[in-house]
């Protein structure tokens, strides 16, 4: 009996060292892949690119209005110079969204170690459980900039490559409450009639573009408000993400670290100026993790059910990645 109780012993302890040796990692959890700036990008995105309110070269995705005057004036030091007004999309921001903090998706799926710095670490439980949690983090990706398609400094995204934001590392994302503080606003949408409005703006970005007066609005995904990562009731990853990426555009928006870009006349059009309210018409997404969608991109608030399928999967295929396109118009000198 000693032998057999012995054995059974041994049976157990095996299976249970067997168990926890094979349990996935906690960076097993984050997934990603280093996006190819050549391959991975959908340059059909670009077009069109517009002098004036002429196509010069024609594209197939929706644009917004521009210029109707294809000269422009810019001021440069004190004598003001003549150059053409140019439109065109941008690509400029990688974002990742996540479930597991410091998870940096496009860098290839590196986890950083913070340690128990940020608040996405400091969470009860283990945050990378909670469904209705993501994280975000906004690259500066100036891709014209690197390519030299343009060399005017007036019409790029500039900087370098770098992470411009890290939410895990803002307590306004994780509180709907704190979140208040920047968006007090919130409380005058939250009723059904304002919500109801959202399906005209779901309709409008599906078919062309969104509705820039409904910005409460996140078309197809919901509700814009609030600012915050709480997904509420997961209805897949796919939608869940790109709401995140709308919503933290609208975020970079509000607190002045995006600026727009677009100008009907001198001088609006020679630089960017501060606006709180994102301008959903003048944005685009494009997936590029875990399965780049380099056949289009879409208008903020478009549905994902046109081009979601397949691009979630169990364990590998569940942290996510966008390119972001904005329209930019400036003042060619």
């Amino acid at each position: 009996m000693p032998k057999t109780l012995l054995l059974v012993f041994t049976l157990l302890l095996s299976l249970f060292v067997f168990e926890v040796s094979s349990a996935p990692s906690p960076a097993a959890l984050c997934h990603g892949k280093f996006v190819d700036p050549i391959t991975d990008v959908c340059w059909g995105c670009l077009f069109p690119i517009t002098i004036g309110s002429a196509p010069v070269v024609p594209g197939d995705e929706p644009d917004t209005k521009n210029p109707s005057v294809p000269v422009c004036t810019c001021p440069v030091g004190v004598l003001w110079r003549v150059g053409i007004t140019l439109g065109y999309w941008e690509p400029t921001a990688l974002v990742d969204v996540t479930r597991t903090p410091f998870c940096m998706v496009n860098l290839g799926g590196l986890e950083l170690d913070m340690g128990n710095y940020g608040a996405g670490k400091t969470d009860e439980g283990d945050p990378s459980d909670d469904s209705s949690m993501y994280y975000v983090h906004w690259y500066i990706f100036p891709l014209m900039k690197w390519l030299n398609l343009i060399t005017s400094v007036a019409c790029l995204e500039t900087g370098d490559f770098d992470i411009a934001y890290l939410t895990e590392l803002d307590p306004t994302w994780h509180d709907d409450e704190l979140a208040f503080i920047l968006n007090p606003e919130d409380v005058l949408f939250a009723n059904l009639v304002s919500q109801m409005a959202c399906a005209a703006d779901a309709v409008s970005a599906t078919a062309h573009l969104p509705i820039d007066s409904l910005f409460w609005c996140a078309g197809a995904q919901g509700s814009m408000y609030p600012l915050t990562g709480n997904a509420g009731e997961m209805e897949g990853g796919a939608q869940m993400s790109t709401l995140m990426v709308e919503r933290m555009a609208f975020k970079m928006h509000r607190e002045g670290l995006v600026w727009d870009s677009v100008g009907e006349n001198s001088p609006a059009i020679c630089s960017t100026y501060l606006n709180p309210i994102l301008p959903k018409s003048r944005y685009r997404y494009q997936m590029v993790n875990p399965i780049a969608t380099t056949d289009g991109c879409y208008p903020f608030g478009h549905t994902t059910a046109t081009w979601d399928a397949g691009h979630q999967y169990p364990y590998t295929g569940e942290d996510f990645g966008y390119i972001v396109w904005k329209k930019r118009n400036c003042c060619v000198l």
